[in-house]
């Protein structure tokens, strides 16, 4: 079983900023690309009121590093 919830997207994107990401580039919609200096650019491709599942959640803790309690 995961220990993930679910969580806004919002919420996703702060606990990301707050670790260290930052916004590179952003378009007009949902796409944002997120850079860090220990992880391959990311890109955060979610609405902010957008409820983001668990096993989602899963997929972007491996690529940036979030853990359950970020969040």
């Amino acid at each position: 079983m995961s220990h993930w919830g679910s969580a806004k997207a919002r919420r996703v994107l702060a606990a990301l900023l707050r670790k260290g990401w930052r916004i590179k580039r952003e378009t007009g919609g949902s796409h944002r690309v997120l850079s860090h200096s220990s992880f391959p650019d990311f890109v955060f491709a979610f609405h902010d009121g957008e409820e983001i599942g668990p096993r989602m959640l899963a997929r972007i803790a491996k690529h940036t590093g979030l853990e359950p309690t970020d969040v």
